[in-house]
């Protein structure tokens, strides 16, 4: 397999377009992130993000180019920290764009404490969130929920939560689609689906979820900064996770209606979860309505545990609940409907961002109102033995890449791999040294997650900084991870 990649500027890289192409492939990165891409290629790995990039450049509908972040790497059909961005009057909507965990995203919540006000109090916190956390597979949320309710809960997303004491209105205000998208439709998502989700809005979850107590090390931008209310040294909480399983089998429903749909419209396929249908179609109305539902139960469940952090941190501290409050609340699997400029004319498209944050810039009506002179908040997860950063959205970002940006580190090694080489034990014990504490449910999934199995999130964070598509305001270092 032979991939042309050409550097356009020291940050983007691209795949010409050639062949069934409709428009190029180009990647936001430096030298040596791409040099993970490349070398992937030419060991002759099937399975590599370049090949997938390509393969979305020609779906139909998409437009600019098949986009890709620092922090990219294979997933299935769609690379992870991929963007496609597709008409909505002729272009498609795909699984693959969105994943199996729909709206997982990042929740950060910022106190009023500081570093040393928690000092000698850490493993106190930190038992205290592992006893009121629910974490791990299977393991069940503190919302009893009957499979009518969920009902509920698939329309009202984040609203339900607040209806039913877990946390208050701002909550709302701060979090993308303040907490709730249009369009779901409860009947559009099986019974199966339900039944694996019901009795599971308030929990964590395993693989690559957590929640995080952190610290501010480091300000870059002190007007955004003071504009999000973060200083030096305060204490942060980040609480990363998704749909769970509701969103795993919506997922898994629509594949196989999305492949009977590629062959019904003849949309050439060049990876099975690829599948795709036309955006207009009954088959892709009825995804995306199923696509709104679990985006809806993700915002919910990250409420409940944002409100059961609270309580965690009254119960250990003496906290006062109304203390911690929402920084922002934003999804990196999605396919949102959304109006962009394409040469020079407002588009409907229907913007698909696998691992990629939605990342808007100063004066969208999207962003919050007391946010919308700088920007959104764009939250970006690093692994529990480095960092975390907190960018803000910006207009450049908005002109090249549909007001998107980075999700996270991105993975350089498999699950499967980290596990052969790293032991929980092992990781637990060193990050102890650094003052970081791991409650981990699974010393398995604390293995998956050692931080050697991802990039540098600095690096990756500087590619997009750099290039102007997102901004650094801030960077939190760990404290206290739960892990499912």
């Amino acid at each position: 397999m032979t991939i042309e990649l050409k550097q356009v500027s020291e940050y983007i890289w691209e795949i010409p377009k050639s062949g069934e192409m409709l428009v190029p492939g180009r990647i936001y990165a430096d030298a040596g992130l791409i040099k993970h891409l490349v070398d992937d290629v030419n060991k002759g790995k099937e399975w590599n993000a370049l090949a997938q990039i390509r393969n979305v450049a020609c779906l139909p509908g998409i437009q600019k180019a098949s986009l890709a972040m620092a922090d990219v790497h294979p997933g299935y059909g769609f690379a992870i920290g991929a963007i496609g961005a597709f008409d909505a009057e002729t272009g498609v909507i795909s699984v693959a764009g969105v994943g199996f965990d729909c709206n997982c995203g990042v929740r950060t919540l910022k106190t009023q404490l500081t570093r040393d006000d928690i000092k000698g109090k850490e493993q106190e916190l930190a038992n205290e969130l592992y006893r009121v956390i629910p974490a791990g597979i299977g393991s069940e949320g503190k919302i009893k929920l009957s499979l009518s309710q969920i009902d509920e809960v698939l329309v009202k997303g984040a609203r339900y939560a607040v209806e039913h004491g877990f946390g208050w209105q701002e909550d709302l205000t701060f979090m993308e689609e303040e907490g709730c998208v249009k369009g779901a439709d409860p009947q559009t998502v099986s019974h199966e689906a339900k039944e694996r989700g019901f009795q599971q809005v308030g929990t964590l979850g395993s693989g690559n979820h957590y929640l995080e107590v952190q610290y501010v090390s480091e300000i870059f931008d002190e007007k955004a900064a003071q504009v999000y209310g973060i200083f030096p040294g305060q204490v942060l909480v980040s609480i990363h996770c998704g749909s769970r399983a509701l969103g795993h089998q919506i997922g898994t429903d629509y594949l196989k209606t999305l492949e009977s749909a590629s062959r019904k419209y003849n949309i050439p396929i060049r990876e099975r979860e690829l599948v795709c249908a036309p955006f207009k179609s009954e088959e892709g109305q009825r995804y995306f309505k199923a696509i709104n539902c679990g985006i809806n139960a993700a915002f919910a469940n990250r409420q409940v545990l944002g409100h059961l952090t609270r309580k965690a941190f009254a119960s250990a501290l003496g906290t006062g609940e109304k203390t911690i409050r929402t920084l922002y609340d934003i999804g990196h699997n999605t396919a949102k409907l959304e109006k962009h400029k394409v040469d020079g004319k407002e588009k409907d498209l229907i913007v698909h961002r696998k691992g990629a944050t939605r990342a808007f810039g100063p004066g969208r009506p999207e962003v919050p109102a007391a946010y919308r002179g700088i920007g959104q908040p764009v939250l970006v997860g690093g692994t529990m033995g480095t960092a975390s950063y907190i960018l803000h959205g910006t207009e450049k970002g908005m002109e090249e890449v549909f007001g998107t940006a980075v999700h996270g580190a991105g993975r350089i090694s498999s699950r499967e791999a980290a596990k052969k080489r790293w032991r929980g034990k092992d990781i637990i014990a060193e990050l102890k040294k650094d003052g970081i504490i791991i409650a981990g449910h699974s010393l398995s999934a604390v293995a998956e997650e050692a931080p050697g199995a991802y990039k540098d999130v600095t690096q990756v964070v500087d590619v997009v900084h750099n290039a102007g598509i997102a901004k650094k305001v801030a960077m939190s270092k760990p404290l206290i991870s739960i892990k499912g």
